[in-house]
C-alpha cells in the first residue's frame, strides 16, 4: 500500500468540499441539501464497509480494492456531468461504495505485513494520506475550478489519479492472511460468528464507538470548515475581496501540515506514555480528542474577530485530532484479530 493510493481516495472528498458553494449555486440548493450530499456518501460507505470486510476475508483483497477504486473514479467522473441534484447525489452515494472497499481492506494488508511497533509506524505512514490527500484536494479542487471557471472540472481531475491508483494496487503483492504473526492457512468463520465474537470484545466496541466520533468531527470539519471560516472572515471590514477559493487554499495547507505532524506524532507520544502507562494508545487518543474539541471550538468562535488566531487554533485542533488515526487503526486490528483468532 502506498501513501499515493490512499491520498487519491481522500482527495476526492475534499475536492467536492472545496467547491461546495459552487455546487449549491448550480443546483440552487441550500445548506440542508448541500449537507445531504455528504450524508449520502457516508450512508453508502457505512452500509458497504462491513460487506467489503466480509469479502476481503474470503477473496482477493487486491482485486476488491482495484475494482472499488475503479468504481470510485468512474462514478466521480460521471457525477460531474449530472445536470440535476437528484442525479448528482445518486453518484455521490456510489462514490461511497468505491471508497469503502479501499479504506476497509487496505489496513488489513498492512497488518499482515508488519507487527507490533513497526505495524504502528507503517499505519502512521499509510494514514499520512488522509490529511495530505484532503489538504491536496482543497488546493487542487479550488484551483482547478477557478482556472476552468466551472466547479465540475474539479471532479474531472481526480479520476485520472484514480487510474494510477488502480495500477499501483494491481502491482501490490498480497500477503498471506496472518503471515506477520505466524498464522498460516487461516479459514474464515461465518459472518454471524465473527459479529458475535466482536460484540463480546469490549475494547473493540469502545474503540469503534470512539473512532465514530473522530470520523464525525473530521467529516463535518472537512465539509463545512472552509465555508464557515469564509463567512466568518467576510464579516470583518476590509475582507470584501476574499473568496472561498482563498480560504480553501489556506485550509488545505493547514490540514496538510497538521496531518504531516500529527499522524506520526500519535505513535511517538504513545510509546513515550507506554513507559509508565499500560493503556497508552487509548489514553493518547482520548486526550487528543478532548483537546481537539477545545481548540476547534475556539477557532470557530474567534473567526469573526481574530483571523490569524483562528487559523492557529484550527491547526492545533487538527493536529490533536490526527493523533488518533494510526493508533486507533492498530487498536482495532489487534482487537479484531484477538477476538477471531480462536475461530480460525
Amino acid at each position: 500500500m502506498s501513501i499515493y493510493e490512499k491520498s487519491v481516495v481522500s482527495n476526492e472528498q475534499s475536492v467536492n468540499n472545496s467547491v461546495l458553494t459552487d455546487i449549491q449555486d448550480d443546483f440552487k440548493i441550500g445548506d440542508d441539501d448541500g449537507g445531504l450530499l455528504q450524508t449520502a456518501f457516508v450512508l453508502s460507505y457505512m452500509i458497504c464497509a462491513p460487506l467489503f470486510g466480509y469479502l476481503g476475508d474470503r477473496y482477493s483483497r487486491r482485486w476488491i480494492m482495484a475494482i472499488g477504486v475503479l468504481l470510485w473514479s468512474t462514478t466521480t467522473l460521471l457525477g460531474s456531468f449530472m445536470g440535476s441534484y437528484g442525479g448528482f447525489i445518486t453518484f455521490r452515494a456510489l462514490v461511497g461504495i468505491g471508497e469503502a472497499s479501499y479504506s476497509t481492506i487496505a489496513p488489513t494488508i498492512i497488518s499482515d505485513l508488519f507487527v507490533h511497533d513497526l505495524r504502528s509506524k507503517m499505519l502512521a505512514l499509510f494514514y499520512f494520506a488522509i490529511p495530505v490527500g484532503s489538504g491536496f484536494g482543497y488546493i487542487v479542487g479550488s484551483e482547478t475550478a477557478r482556472l476552468a471557471n466551472d466547479w465540475r472540472w474539479a471532479l474531472r481531475v481526480t479520476p485520472i489519479l484514480g487510474i494510477f491508483a488502480v495500477v499501483l494496487i494491481l502491482l501490490t503483492k498480497e500477503p498471506v492472511r496472518g503471515e506477520s504473526e505466524g498464522s498460516q492457512n487461516l479459514e474464515p468463520t461465518s459472518y454471524t460468528e465473527d459479529i458475535k465474537d466482536l460484540v463480546k470484545n469490549h475494547s473493540f466496541m469502545l474503540s469503534t464507538a470512539g473512532f465514530t466520533c473522530v470520523a464525525f468531527v473530521t467529516g463535518a470539519l472537512a465539509w463545512w470548515g472552509p465555508k464557515f471560516i469564509y463567512l466568518g472572515v467576510k464579516m470583518q471590514p476590509g475582507n470584501e475581496q476574499l473568496t472561498l477559493n482563498d480560504v480553501s487554499l489556506r485550509f488545505g495547507i493547514i490540514t496538510m501540515v497538521a496531518g504531516l505532524i500529527g499522524v506520526p506524532l500519535g505513535p511517538i507520544v504513545s510509546r513515550a506514555v507506554a513507559s509508565y502507562k499500560n493503556n497508552a494508545d487509548p489514553l493518547v487518543c482520548a486526550y487528543g480528542l478532548f483537546f481537539s474539541s477545545f481548540f476547534l471550538a475556539a477557532a470557530m468562535m474567534f473567526v469573526t474577530k481574530y483571523v490569524v488566531a483562528s487559523y492557529i487554533l484550527m491547526f492545533i485542533g487538527q493536529l490533536c485530532l490526527n493523533l488518533n488515526w494510526a493508533l486507533v487503526a492498530d487498536i482495532l486490528l489487534v482487537r479484531e484479530r484477538d477476538a477471531r483468532k480462536h475461530n480460525f
